[in-house]
């Protein structure tokens, strides 16, 4: 590789560098220190305090076990996006067919947690690639969508996370990401409108400039 080759790598990757610590969930430094299990025990204590703060009698049988049940739920289940550990194994294979037009998967559900209200964020998101040297199972993009998904979010974020993630999973530059999504937030709290759909984007690449091509993932 000659000199303006090897630059231009470098800065590939501290712009790669930049956008995925621009893109990360805001974690503290010890976020992994304590074990999953230690996790589930301090949080149900916590969240037993909470229950009780609110009046509610945890004698009843419906309730004893809610305070365990949510911790699990958190560590376990919707928050478990959160640690590295859990990111799905992702395997490419080459593009030995020469495919190079769109490849689209519509209509992705996912579940994850506004982080302002800690209330469901619902809905699907369409996603699209071109792919260059090397193409992915179309399981994997769900799997990406759900572990990405699954921590406290902001929809702007997660949908540029998506778009981030696959464009270094499948090495391509032409990505287009499109989250369609319902917030709880909205319906359940404040103004209480039901029925709204929140809409975010992020086109790369070939993506970015053409309109015929956004137009697939509407």
């Amino acid at each position: 590789m000659d000199l303006n080759g090897a630059e231009e790598t470098a800065h590939l990757k501290a712009e790669d560098s930049t956008m995925q610590e621009t893109l990360s969930n805001p974690l503290r430094d010890d976020a992994f220190f304590k074990s999953d299990a230690l996790k589930i025990e301090r949080i149900a204590e916590k969240f037993r305090d909470i229950i009780e703060i609110l009046g509610l009698d945890l004698s009843d049988d419906s309730l004893q076990d809610t305070p365990h049940r949510v911790a699990k739920m958190y560590v376990n289940e919707i928050f478990k996006g959160l640690n590295p550990k859990n990111k799905p194994e992702i395997t490419v294979f080459k593009n030995s067919y020469n495919y190079h037009e769109p490849l689209l998967e519509l209509n992705i559900p996912f579940t994850s947690f506004c982080e302002h209200h800690f209330v469901p964020i619902q809905g699907k998101a369409s996603i699209a690639y071109i792919p260059s040297d090397y193409v992915i199972g179309l399981s994997k993009i769900h799997r990406l969508v759900n572990y990405l998904s699954q921590r406290p979010q902001v929809q702007e974020r997660l949908t540029q996370q998506i778009a981030f993630e696959l464009e270094s999973v499948v090495m391509t530059p032409d990505v287009g990401v499109v989250l369609n999504a319902s917030h709880s937030c909205i319906s359940c709290r404040g103004v209480e409108h039901l029925g709204t759909t929140t809409r975010t984007s992020a086109f790369r690449g070939q993506f970015k400039n053409n309109s015929s091509l956004k137009l697939l993932l509407q």
